[in-house]
């Protein structure tokens, strides 16, 4: 009972910092505090197995092994959330970007076809030349 309380506070708390705004240190802080956390935890499973065994039977789970499982499901959903948000995020910027690019690009176009408009100059026009015949491999091309 007690490990399921902890698993569903263990989801719920990185969802509902993504949902908050942490654009600046904060959030930068949050992630790399999070992130040396689970590096500690691994650590100290690696070099003390016995006592994740201890640590789960004290949550109400059977085996050590079956806590460490746990533990990487809320890892790694809490990472594929924050990569998400992430994803979109930058997709927002891409058309935020884009839409910025067209409309400058479009504003440049339309000064410039204002500018030929106004200062439109006569066409001279050139003569038309006849197609040449293909050549041959090694041929010299035709005097002009």
């Amino acid at each position: 009972m007690l490990i399921q309380i902890i698993l569903v506070t263990a989801l719920a708390v990185p969802a509902l910092i993504l949902l908050l705004p942490t654009r600046g240190a904060r959030g930068l802080a949050i992630r790399r505090l999070t992130l040396l956390a689970v590096l500690l935890v691994g650590i100290v499973a690696i070099i003390w197995p016995q006592m994740t065994d201890t640590v789960a039977r004290t949550l109400g789970v059977g085996r050590g092994a079956d806590l460490l499982l746990y533990g990487l499901i809320v890892v790694f959903l809490s990472y594929s959330l924050s990569t998400s948000a992430h994803i979109r995020r930058v997709d927002r910027q891409i058309s935020e970007l884009a839409r910025a690019q067209a409309l400058l690009e479009a504003r440049t176009r339309g000064d410039a076809s204002d500018a030929a408009a106004r200062t439109t100059l006569p066409v001279r026009e050139r003569p038309v030349e006849e197609p040449q015949q293909p050549r041959a491999l090694g041929e010299d091309p035709p005097p002009r």
